[in-house]
């Protein structure tokens, strides 16, 4: 299993809901990048998108495409592309840096809102790792693009969520503040049942099962 395939990609929704869908462009891959469409008002902002074959027709489902956001510094994926495509900008945090520049599209910032319904929520802004979180109260959706995850290198035990190994020993903490009905993140699929249950079992075990997950890590780099 590659860790990041280049090869073709098709759309393949792994869950739709109400407020919007989710796709894994590549499935194949074990870091399992995962792109989110939030429906907001009948239009759609794409969450760190993987482009693919047949994502504009599903698209075209949910409304016009009102706009690109990027949540991490490293997850600027094909948001130029797709941003251009749709003749649409490519929005960021206002305080995330050198991100701007290496985008191939108009961008735009954002504050401590995002299109009137998410509240922005930054989760590291170091140098190294600049990452925001997006949370919408009234339907329950957050919005995690690499701090937790649902990929398999995530996770160690039985979770069903787990925080990302380089942050297991200082894991997010300020992620118990919410209540979500669904998480959404940007590597593996959503959780969408039990959401407070998985996010509170995952930073609450983080550090505790980290030479589990080390182990596990190690295992799958020497026998595949």
């Amino acid at each position: 299993m590659p860790l990041k395939s280049t090869g073709d990609a098709r759309f393949d929704s792994t869950d739709p809901w109400a407020g919007g869908t989710t796709w894994i462009a590549h499935p194949e891959e074990s870091m399992r990048r995962a792109s989110h469409a939030l429906v907001v008002d009948e239009e759609s902002w794409l969450v760190d998108p993987v482009d693919c074959d047949g994502l504009d027709d599903h698209l075209a489902d949910l409304g016009a495409v009102a706009g690109i956001v990027v949540l991490l510094d490293r997850h600027k994926r094909d948001a130029g592309a797709i941003a251009r495509r749709h003749d649409v900008a490519v929005h960021i945090p206002e305080w995330m840096d050198g991100v701007a520049e290496e985008i191939d599209a108009p961008v735009e910032t954002f504050g401590t809102t995002f299109a009137d319904a998410y509240t922005v929520y930054p989760l590291s802004r170091s140098r190294f790792w600049q990452e925001a979180a997006l949370y919408d109260e009234e339907n329950g959706t957050l919005v995690v693009p690499e701090a937790v995850g649902t990929a398999s290198y995530f996770l160690a035990g039985d979770e069903r969520l787990g925080v990302h190994p380089m942050k297991r020993l200082r894991p997010p903490r300020r992620l118990h503040e919410f209540d979500p009905e669904r998480i959404l993140v940007g590597h593996g699929k959503p959780v969408t049942t039990d959401a407070v249950a998985a996010l509170d079992d995952a930073l609450d075990g983080a550090r505790r099962r980290t030479p589990a997950l080390y182990a596990k890590a190690a295992r799958e780099l020497i026998f595949g």
